[in-house]
This record gives structure tokens, C-alpha cells and sequence, in this order.
């Protein structure tokens, strides 16, 4: 063997091992830009990394023959003019982690921008008419024994375009094809250009995981790689990206619409055909197919509506079908006969009813903005400044909650009002028809006049749009002063240990009528032996200070009996006090305590024995008058 051929063999033996492990031996760090799908227009070389990108002609190609740039290292043309065949689908970057899915023997037009000398290779397949810089001293050369092709930059370093043509082997499998940059430091210290002979470049600056398929299976609808969700609003959406396929969390109100944006695409995530787009809607509903998603969509005169469309980011406007009236409705969306989404909406109603709760009592000459914030803290968890002893829930005629803010006004129904209740305002409009939301409800409250009493009284809500009122049940409404005096007694006379006991305190006013739900009775101290507060916090500190009655002047406290040390049977008196009452005097309430099991004690079993002796005696004569007869 010739020494000449010895260096040769011993050149391509290198070459194949730096092409075997260039995959983990260096990775370009650089970020890299966003790759368009096949079937989409050529990405711009230059908005890519140089030495980190690397990209494919994915514009649609109907010329039957791949092509790429005639001079690559001038940038002008090099996108625009790269056309790939077989190619089903790109994913959306461009660095070292691309796939790609195409036919046996497709082949891919692939372009770069670097400043350094490149190389293509590949795990198989060939690589053809490679294109590099304009250095006169150096040209494109091919090894389609290692799979590798080397394109040359310009001599000063600066940005050049390099393309080549990589054909994919006719067996299905998958495989690789990378870019690789910069030059190769030979055994003199020296940087070169690479080569057969000298090597591969050092840097993985792009790398293409590709997938051969026996046949496509582009062109029919996948839910995969489509979306479909529901909006209160119309979006633009493409599949995958931001908030498709979540469904909106919204509402909608009468008179409003709901919004059905989707994008279509096969199983390669590309644009389907256009094809015959079908949307129904039950019970009712009017619906129409926008052809642009975010656009100004009409409202639909039919529940079904047809269009000869590609699906690509559009929406389907569902409107009620009766004015006034709520609807819920299911929407299908099929494509040439296969379903692509079925969802259903809600539209709610004018107001049909409404329903007040949670009814407090008013203070004396008490304004209905009086803050009454405790009395919703209390009864509902929430607190509502601004006057709030009453909630008010509305409804449509199919029971779906309606927000009434920015929808109407809610006023008292005059023939209900007297001397005692003289005015109704409710102060907070509700804005949400979440079943869990305490904002669900409007709040209101009334004004009364200097005598406790009370009113059946009604409230009504008119809506701006029609003029329709709609009123309430009648509903207690009470006036009250602040708490004056108090007494206090206890659920049950005797308790056991382990029991649990309820003390109920029974606030009254001046005049000796139940008090307000305004005015806190203040603080308070409990010394009650053998009981822990379970409502009232340490019995020492007493119940809240800033605790307001319920609507029939009383509050309920609940305690555990005993203790954790056990407790001693007997009776005992405790002693609470409710220190700022004009009137109030200390309570001293009695009850027992039993330990439980035998509490039998001596005198009842002597009682027993005097019990039973009496019984005998009477038996005894009894018999004795019998006997005297005979």
C-alpha cells in the first residue's frame, strides 16, 4: 500500500469518528429563532443565530425538484429560493433540537448563515449541490462515504450564507442530519479549513432529528394538533399556542353572546383544506361562523349555520334565540362530517326573581348606609360597609344566577314602606353568577324612624333596557335600639362530661324590645367552671367585642363541658358580665356536671329500700284482709 493511500484511509478513519462524536462533544449555547410549519412561507435566514440556526424550505413546492440558492454566500436569495419535496412537517425552532417528518427519499433544501467554514452530515441519506461562501481559494466539497458535505465562509469571517440538498433514505426510519462550524486546529497549532483530511468543525451549531413515514397522514382532521374553546369574547387562536383549548370561566349576561374560536390542523400540525364546516346549536340558540377569530362577527340569524372553510382561526358567535329569555345550548362544529368540538354555553335571561336572606334589624333613626359591616362578616363571611343588613340573590326564569350590576336598579316598593321602615336602598349591585361567590348577591339595608317596630316590606328591581321591575317576597324588616340590658341561660340544667353546652344571651333595648344588629353590645367576661368556649375564644378575654346579635336580639355561645384533667361532679355558677350596657348586670348562671356511668349516690339507694319496704307492707295487708274473709 502506497503511503498516499495510507494517509488517505487514515484521514477518512478521522473524519468518520469526529462526524461519530460530534453529537456530544460540542453544542452551540447560542439561542435560536422560530422555524415556520411545512407548507408555511421560507423563514428569513437572517432573522436566525449565526453559527446557531439551521432551517429547511418549507414553502409549498409543486415544481416537482428540490432547489436551493444559486450563490449562497451573498444572502440575497437563499431563503426564497429553497424548495424541499416530501416534506409532511417541521416543528417551530430552528437549534439543535429540530424535527422533521417526511416520505422515503424526500429531500431537503436546508440553509444556514455562519461566519466560520461549515460542514452538513448526516446519520444516512446524501447530500447534493452544496453551496458556501465566496473564497476563490476554496470550494464545496462532498464525502458521501462519511455523509458529509463542507461549505466555505468568506476569508474575513463575517456573515455568509451556506445550502445544501440532503436526500432521505427510501426506508423508514429515523434519523439525523446536523450543521456543524467553525475551523480545525490541525497538529501545528493552526486553524483550518475543514476537510477529508483535516476534519469535521468542532461545533454543533444545528441539529435535525428526522422521522421517514411510509405515507402522510396530513390532510385529515386531529384533535391533537387543533383547538377548540370557549370565550365571552372573540380571540384569534392557533393551536398550541397562549390559551387554546381552556375553555373561558366567564358569563354571559342577556342580550350578550358567546364566542367558539378554534384552528383546525392535521396530524402534522399544518392548515387542513378547505372543506364544508358545519355548526349546529340546540334549544334554540343562533349561531354564525366568523371567517377571522378577534373580528367583528355578526350575530347568527339560524341554529345552524355552513361555511366552505379551512378552519384556520376562527369562531362561531352564539347568541340567544328569544330575546330576554336564558338558553343553554350545545354546540357542535363538525368538518366534512367528523366532529371537531362540541361544547355548551349558558346565555342567561332578563331578571325573573329575586330573593332576600340574611335579614338583620336596624337600628333606631338608622340610616340605610349605616356601616354594617360585622352583620355581613357574621352571617355571610364577608363584610359590606356602606349599609348591608340584608343579601339580595337574582335570578333568571331558569334559575341561572344574573349580576345585576350595570343591568338595573333596585328600589323599595313604596306601599310596603311605613312610619317604622321609611326607606329601602340596596348598596352594592351583585357581579359575579359564581354559585360560591359571596359577590353572587347585591346587598341593601333600610332606614327607620325613632320607634322600634316592625314591616313586612318588598323590594323591586327594574331593568334600565325594558322598564321591567320585578319585586320580592315581603320580608320582616326590624327596628331596634341598642343593646341595653341582657339575660343569659344555658340549653340544658345538667350536662356530662364530654357533652357539648350552649349559653344564648337575649339582648334587649331600652324599652325592653329585642336589640339591633348595628350596634356591638361590646366587651364581655365569662368565668364558667369545667367549660371550654369553643365559639367565644378564651373565656378570660370573653366573645369578640366588636360581635354584633343576631336579627331576634340574642347570640349563641357553645362550650365543651370538662377538661383534660377530668372534671369534679356537682353544681356550679358561673359568672358573665357585658361590661358596657347601660343596664346590664352581671349573670350568674347555675348547672350541674356529672362524670357519667353510676352516679347513684347513698340516699338514693336508702330511698329505694324505704320505697320497696312500703310496697311489701301494703302486699302483706292485703293478704291478711283476703284470708279474714274466708
Amino acid at each position: 500500500m502506497s503511503k498516499t493511500t495510507l494517509r488517505k484511509r487514515i484521514a477518512v478513519i478521522a473524519v468518520s469518528a469526529l462526524t461519530a462524536g460530534v453529537m456530544s462533544a460540542v453544542t452551540s449555547s447560542v439561542a435560536s429563532a422560530t422555524h415556520p410549519n411545512a407548507g408555511s412561507n421560507n423563514a428569513a435566514v437572517t432573522i436566525g443565530t449565526v453559527n446557531g440556526s439551521l432551517f429547511v424550505g418549507t414553502r409549498s413546492n409543486t415544481t416537482g425538484a428540490a432547489t436551493l440558492t444559486a450563490s449562497a454566500g451573498a444572502l440575497a436569495d437563499i431563503d426564497d429560493a429553497a424548495l424541499s419535496l416530501g416534506l409532511l412537517a417541521k416543528d417551530t425552532s430552528s437549534g439543535t433540537a429540530q424535527t422533521a417528518t417526511v416520505l422515503p427519499g424526500a429531500k431537503l433544501s436546508l440553509y444556514a448563515q455562519v461566519s466560520t467554514d461549515a460542514a452538513f452530515t448526516a446519520s444516512a441519506g446524501s447530500f447534493a449541490s452544496t453551496m458556501g461562501g465566496a473564497r476563490a481559494s476554496a470550494a464545496a466539497t462532498f464525502s458521501n462515504d462519511l455523509k458529509t458535505t463542507f461549505a466555505p465562509a468568506v476569508t474575513n469571517g463575517t456573515a455568509t450564507g451556506v445550502a445544501t440538498i440532503w436526500t432521505a433514505p427510501s426506508t423508514v426510519g429515523t434519523y439525523t442530519v446536523s450543521l456543524l462550524t467553525g475551523w480545525v486546529l490541525n497538529s501545528s497549532g493552526a486553524y483550518n479549513q475543514p476537510s477529508t483530511s483535516i476534519g469535521t468543525p468542532p461545533t454543533l451549531s444545528g441539529n435535525i432529528t428526522v422521522s421517514v413515514v411510509a405515507s402522510s397522514a396530513g390532510g385529515s382532521y386531529s384533535a391533537t394538533y387543533s383547538a377548540c374553546n370557549t370565550a365571552t369574547t372573540s380571540a384569534a387562536i392557533t393551536a398550541g399556542v397562549g390559551t387554546a383549548g381552556v375553555d373561558s370561566t366567564g358569563s354571559v349576561a342577556n342580550g350578550g353572546s358567546w364566542y367558539i374560536d378554534y384552528d383546525l390542523n392535521d396530524a402534522y400540525s399544518r392548515d387542513l383544506d378547505s372543506g364544508n364546516l358545519v355548526v349546529t346549536a340546540t334549544n334554540g340558540a343562533l349561531v354564525n361562523i366568523g371567517t377571522t377569530a378577534g373580528g367583528s362577527v355578526t350575530a347568527g340569524t339560524s341554529s345552524t349555520d355552513v361555511e366552505y372553510t379551512d378552519g384556520v382561526s376562527e369562531t362561531v358567535r352564539i347568541s340567544q334565540g328569544t330575546a330576554d329569555a336564558p338558553v343553554t345550548t350545545t354546540v357542535t362544529i363538525t368538518y366534512n362530517g367528523t366532529t371537531v368540538c362540541t361544547k355548551t354555553v349558558t346565555i342567561a335571561g332578563k331578571v325573573a326573581k329575586i330573593v332576600v336572606s340574611n335579614v338583620g334589624t336596624q337600628k333606631l333613626s338608622g340610616a340605610s348606609t349605616d356601616n354594617t359591616y360585622q352583620w355581613t362578616y357574621q352571617t355571610l363571611g364577608t363584610g359590606k360597609t356602606g349599609g348591608s343588613l340584608f343579601a339580595v340573590l337574582a335570578t333568571d326564569s331558569a334559575g341561572n344566577l344574573v349580576a345585576t350590576n350595570g343591568l338595573g336598579t333596585f328600589s323599595a316598593d313604596a306601599a310596603t314602606l311605613t312610619t317604622t321602615v321609611q326607606a329601602i336602598s340596596v348598596n352594592h349591585q351583585s357581579t359575579s353568577v359564581s354559585s360560591s361567590s359571596l359577590d353572587r348577591y347585591a346587598y341593601g339595608s333600610w332606614t327607620c324612624g325613632a320607634a322600634a317596630g316592625e314591616a313586612n316590606v318588598k323590594i323591586k328591581f327594574t331593568t334600565t333596557a325594558s322598564g321591567e321591575s320585578v319585586s320580592s317576597d315581603a320580608f320582616k324588616a326590624r327596628c331596634a335600639g341598642d343593646a341595653y340590658t341582657y339575660a343569659l341561660s344555658f340549653d340544658k340544667a345538667t350536662y356530662t362530661q364530654g357533652e357539648i353546652a350552649t349559653a344564648t344571651v337575649k339582648f334587649l333595648d331600652s324599652k325592653g324590645f329585642a336589640a339591633n344588629s348595628v350596634t356591638a353590645p361590646g366587651a364581655n367576661t365569662w368565668v364558667l367552671p369545667y367549660m371550654t368556649g369553643v365559639t367565644i375564644g378564651t373565656l378570660a378575654s370573653g366573645a369578640s367585642a366588636a360581635a354584633v346579635t343576631k336579627a331576634d336580639g340574642t347570640s349563641s355561645y357553645i362550650f365543651t363541658v370538662g377538661t383534660t384533667s377530668g372534671v369534679t361532679a356537682g353544681t356550679y355558677t358561673g359568672v358573665v358580665e357585658w361590661t358596657a350596657l347601660v343596664a346590664g348586670t352581671k349573670q350568674t348562671p347555675t348547672y350541674k356536671i356529672v362524670t357519667g356511668g353510676d352516679t347513684t349516690t347513698n340516699a338514693d339507694v336508702l330511698k329505694s329500700i324505704v320505697a320497696l319496704i312500703a310496697s311489701i307492707n301494703k302486699q302483706i295487708q292485703a293478704l291478711q284482709k283476703l284470708i279474714l274473709k274466708r
